[in-house]
C-alpha cells in the first residue's frame, strides 16, 4: 500500500510539472542552438547591470550601488535592481555568453556584447515627458539616449556599416523591457489611468522608432519584451490600496493596473508587427513578460515559493505587502527576509533572482521557435 501510495504521488508531481511548464535543469542552454555571439540590451532597471551607479553621483548614492543588493550571486552590490542575477543574465548563460558588462563600466570586455539599460530610464525622452507635466526623477538616459551610446559604440568597435552588418548578424538584440517608468512616473505623480493610457500611442511609437535604429545598424534578431501585471507589485498594492474590492481580480492583483499594462502589450505587439512587414529580412519577436510573470505568480506553490507572500517584498518593511515609498530596501534598518529564495518579489518593484531565473526559463522556451535559429 505504501508503495502504491509513493507511485501515485510522483506521477501526480511528474504531471503537475508538465502541466504548470516547471523549468527543469535542460532548458539552461536552450540559446545555445541560436550560436548567438553577442548580446546587446537596452531598458530600465529590469535589466541594468551597472549603468546608473555608475553615469552620475546620484546613481552612485542610490541603493543600488550597496548591500543588500547583489547579496546572493555577487555578495556585492553591481548596479542589479535585486539580490542577484537578472534576466539578461539567465539570458547569457543560456546562449553559453558571459554576464554583460554595463556600459557605463569603462574598461570593461565588451567582446560578447553591451549592457547599456540604464534603471530608471523612459522610453520618451524626459523633455517630451516634461512638456505633460511627468518628471523624470532618476535619469535622463531615456531609449534614445542608450541608442545613441550603441551608435557610439558601433561606430567605435565597426570598419563601416557593411562590417558593422557582419558582426551583427549573429548577435541577439534585446529593446526593454522599457515604457514602464514613462507610466510609472505618470501615475505616482498623480495622472489618472486615462490619462496614463494616452501616451501609449507615444511611447510604443518610440520603442518601435527605436528598434528601426537597431535593425538599421544590423540587428537581425531583435527581441521587444512587453510590460509585467504591475497591478500585482507590492509598489502599486502599496500605493494604490483601496476598500473597493472590485478593484481588484481573482489574484487580488489591482484590475486596472494590469489593464493598463494589457493595453500597452496589445499596442506594442501590433507595432512589432508592422515591423516584420516593413524588414521582412529581420526576425522581431515579441517578449511575452506579462504572462511569464502570471504564471509565476499563479504557479508559485508548485515552484517552491511561499504562497502566502507571493504580494510581498523581501527586502522591505511597512504594511500588508512589506513596502513603503518613505522606507525602501537599503535604506538603513529596512530588514531583508532570510531566504529570497522563498519570495518572487525583491524590494517591492523588482523580482529576486530565483523568480527571474523561472521568469527566463519560462520565456526562452517561448521565444526559441519565434526566433528562427537554424541548427
Amino acid at each position: 500500500m505504501a508503495a502504491t501510495r509513493a507511485i501515485f504521488f510522483s506521477l501526480l508531481i511528474i504531471l503537475s510539472a508538465t502541466f504548470l511548464q516547471i523549468p527543469r535543469p535542460c532548458n539552461g542552454n536552450l540559446l545555445r542552438i541560436c550560436n548567438f555571439h553577442r548580446i546587446y540590451q537596452l531598458g530600465d532597471s529590469i535589466s541594468d547591470t551597472g549603468n546608473l551607479i555608475r553615469e552620475s553621483p546620484m546613481g552612485a548614492a542610490s541603493p543600488f550601488s550597496r548591500l543588500p543588493y547583489g547579496e546572493t550571486f555577487f555578495h556585492n552590490a553591481t548596479g542589479r535592481c535585486s539580490n542577484g542575477l537578472l534576466m539578461i543574465d539567465f539570458v547569457a548563460i543560456s546562449a553559453g555568453l558571459p554576464l554583460l558588462n554595463a556600459y557605463k563600466n569603462t574598461g570593461a570586455d565588451f567582446k560578447h556584447g553591451v549592457d547599456f539599460a540604464v534603471a530608471g530610464s523612459t522610453a520618451l525622452p524626459v523633455e517630451t515627458l516634461a512638456n505633460q507635466n511627468i518628471l523624470s526623477p532618476v535619469t535622463t538616459s531615456s531609449l534614445g539616449v542608450q541608442l545613441d551610446w550603441m551608435s557610439a559604440h558601433f561606430n567605435s568597435t565597426c570598419d563601416g556599416g557593411r562590417d558593422c552588418a557582419e558582426k551583427l548578424k549573429d548577435a541577439l538584440f534585446m529593446v526593454g523591457e522599457i515604457g514602464g517608468n514613462d507610466y510609472n512616473y505618470a501615475l505616482f505623480q498623480g495622472k489618472s489611468i486615462e490619462e496614463v493610457k494616452s501616451l501609449v500611442p507615444s511611447v510604443v511609437q518610440a520603442i518601435a522608432n527605436d528598434v528601426r535604429r537597431v535593425i538599421n545598424h544590423g540587428a537581425v534578431r531583435v527581441v521587444v519584451p512587453g510590460n509585467f501585471p504591475i497591478g500585482c507589485l507590492p509598489i502599486y498594492l502599496t500605493g494604490f490600496k483601496t476598500n473597493n474590492s472590485a478593484a481588484y481580480d481573482e489574484s487580488f492583483c489591482l484590475r486596472d493596473l494590469n489593464e493598463l499594462s494589457k493595453f500597452h502589450n496589445d499596442q506594442l505587439q501590433r507595432a512589432i508587427s508592422e515591423l516584420n512587414k516593413e524588414f521582412p529580412n529581420a526576425v522581431i519577436t515579441y517578449g511575452d513578460y506579462y504572462n511569464a510573470f502570471d504564471w509565476l505568480f499563479r504557479s508559485a506553490d508548485y515552484l517552491g515559493f511561499d504562497a502566502s507572500t507571493t504580494q510581498r517584498s523581501c527586502c522591505g518593511a511597512g504594511g500588508d505587502y512589506n513596502f513603503s515609498l518613505g522606507r525602501m530596501c537599503g535604506a538603513p534598518d529596512v530588514p531583508v527576509c532570510r531566504n529570497p529564495d522563498r519570495l518572487i518579489s525583491w524590494d517591492g518593484i523588482h523580482l529576486t533572482q530565483k523568480a527571474y531565473k523561472l521568469m527566463t526559463a519560462w520565456l526562452l522556451r517561448d521565444l526559441l521557435p519565434k526566433l528562427q535559429c537554424r541548427l
